[in-house]
């Protein structure tokens, strides 16, 4: 008999999937969080993990592959596998682990998918607080099944700027966002990200990011009506770098962040 070559869902499904097990990691974490006996570890970076961390990569690792062992697997906590598809997935098991490990309710699982077209599924799961932030290519931007939609704010001044902190923002940069006379704040990691998307905030830049930290977000600030880049404009997310606008701020803050340096 001949032999059919399966046929890739289409987006709408990917997404539904996509949410269904960021969820369910999600759900895998909430075992550990406030744990009294949650042991911390370090990376070779100094950064921690745990084993919620390492759990919820091995999770999403296992049901992707299961469903589809051609593509690729990118994720903080494992070596890639590589794939034949032309798919990629990127997972954050825990973003902000240092807000999980002190019992802060503000960190995320972030899951993401990118094709031969570029981003195309992006999830942002606040496990502690039951919110969800999706997105795909051409089919909007979507927080727990509600339309998500960025800010209309079109100017700096009064507007507000999130980071994941400013303890690692050099003077220049601090100074520069100091004297835009907006509003600085650090909900920090994917949070940041989610009250962009959803016009709760104006702006998230982070000076120093991996590319697991904010491969959902071109995705889903594109759907929600803004704009992702890094410092430097340029589209991606392996830049090491992130800012996401409501999109009518993005130049100004690109400008005044341009050239100054990030380390």
């Amino acid at each position: 008999m001949p032999v059919v070559a399966p046929v890739d869902p289409p987006l709408s499904e990917l997404l539904d999937l996509a949410v269904s097990l960021t969820r369910q990691a999600g759900e895998l974490t909430l075992g550990w969080f406030r744990a009294e006996n949650l042991a911390v570890d370090r990376k070779g970076d100094g950064t921690p993990v745990t084993e919620a961390d390492r759990a919820a990569e091995r999770f999403l690792r296992a049901e992707i592959t299961g469903r589809f062992p051609d593509d690729a697997i990118v994720g903080e906590e494992e070596a890639d596998t590589p794939g034949s598809s032309g798919r990629t997935w990127v997972i954050d098991p825990i973003d902000g682990t240092k807000a999980f490990t002190h019992g802060v309710p503000l960190y995320s699982n972030l899951l993401a998918v990118e094709d031969a077209d570029g981003p195309a599924i992006g999830v942002i799961n606040l496990p502690a607080l039951a919110e969800t932030v999706s997105a795909g290519r051409g089919l909007g931007c979507w927080v727990n099944q509600k339309p998500a939609q960025v800010s209309s704010r079109d100017r700096v001044a009064g507007s507000y700027l999130s980071s994941c902190g400013f303890d690692y923002w050099t003077e220049p940069m601090m100074t520069a966002a100091r004297a835009s006379g907006a509003n600085l704040r650090t909900w920090g990691d994917g949070y940041g990200y989610a009250l962009v998307a959803t016009g709760r905030i104006d702006a998230m830049c982070d000076p120093v990011v991996a590319r697991w930290d904010v491969s959902p977000m071109p995705v889903i600030l594109a759907e929600a009506g803004g704009r992702f880049t890094d410092l430097e404009g340029r589209d991606g997310t392996q830049g090491g770098t992130g800012l996401a606008t409501n999109g009518r701020l993005h130049d100004e803050w690109l400008e005044r962040f341009g050239g100054l340096p990030r380390q």
